[in-house]
């Protein structure tokens, strides 16, 4: 049988490429590579081979069966398993990696397959340290996209019950706000960038190094550069100095003076995070509207230390009303 795998001098790597450190074998052991081959010895070789290097391997000899239980994060697929479609594997599995060996490189083959849901594509015979390259390239695209969409999720979640109004239309850049609660203004930047299609860079300027970091922004990037009332003068000067020609939002809770187009946006509606000193009023405000739909009025009275008349006078003045 032809062995579909090209063997690998191992003395004539370089050090680097014969050897791997315990980081690496940590991330491998996290990873597991599916792979459909009716030819068992090319099948086995491929998984002795990556088991070697630190990763988990299953082998499958029908697509049938590795759709019903295969446990992949990474397919290694063969393009020609006879009487065997590959088609509905790629649809079932197409937010996994998927990796298409083939015999030779048929390009209509190969993007049919692509437009399927396969990522790439590996042409027999190859050498295990090719295969490598493409595993340890998805296996980190897969782990950023999965980092990604986690943050994302948890930054919809802590912001969830902000409301920015129509506030989104008044966005032009570069721009400067000015606002009795940041957080508005982060949902209110994140909302436009995703409008527009941007990736923001997200400067805090408590961060020793915030110079650096904007002097290194990209000008497609929107820099969104949060409490500049932090800053002494001179050091807003340096701010102002190193964003121009960039597209940037910077959010203050102080008046300021500069060059730049400048948009007030206050709100009642503030959430208490810990960050900042609430007034009197903004508390009271706060508890009512987090927590009246836990507690009954009598309670809620209770908790915030006047009677149920004062707080239906409160609710009055606030113009919070419960909801039925």
């Amino acid at each position: 049988m032809y062995n579909y795998l090209k063997e690998t001098n191992e003395k004539a790597l370089p050090p680097n490429r014969r050897s791997f450190d315990h980081n690496e074998l940590s991330v491998n052991l996290k990873t597991r590579i599916t792979i459909i081959e009716n030819e068992s010895y090319l099948a086995q070789s491929i998984a002795s081979k990556l088991s070697a290097i630190g990763y988990q391997t299953e082998i499958f000899n029908s697509v049938n069966k590795a759709m019903e239980e295969s446990h992949g994060d990474i397919y290694l697929v063969s393009s020609n398993i006879p009487g065997q479609s590959i088609t509905p594997l790629l649809f079932k599995f197409k937010e996994k990696v998927i990796i298409l060996m083939v015999n030779y490189s048929n390009n209509d083959l190969i993007a049919k397959a692509l437009r399927s849901g396969a990522n790439d594509y590996i042409v027999k015979p190859f050498m295990i340290d090719e295969l490598q390259k493409k595993i340890e390239h998805y296996a980190e695209y897969a782990a950023l996209k999965q980092e990604i969409e986690t943050y994302k999720a948890y930054q919809d979640y802590c912001l969830r019950n902000i409301y920015i109004g129509d506030n989104l239309s008044k966005i032009s850049l570069p721009l400067v706000i000015e606002t009795n609660y940041i957080a508005m203004i982060d949902k209110l930047v994140f909302s436009y960038a995703e409008k527009v299609g941007k990736l923001v860079s997200f400067l805090p300027l408590k961060s020793k190094d915030w110079k650096e970091k904007i002097a290194a922004t990209s000008p497609n990037q929107l820099l969104y550069v949060s409490n500049l009332q932090t800053l002494a003068k001179n050091e807003r000067e340096k701010l102002f100095h190193l964003v121009k020609g960039k597209q940037f939002i910077i959010a203050t809770t102080n008046p300021v003076e500069c060059d730049y187009k400048t948009l007030t946006l206050n709100t009642n509606d503030k959430l208490f995070d810990g960050s900042e000193v609430l007034s009197i009023d903004e508390y009271i405000i706060f508890v009512i509207k987090q927590y009246q739909k836990q507690f009954p009025d009598t309670v809620l009275s209770k908790k915030l230390g006047f009677s149920r008349k004062s707080l239906w006078e409160r609710r009055k003045k606030y113009g919070i009303f419960r909801e039925k």
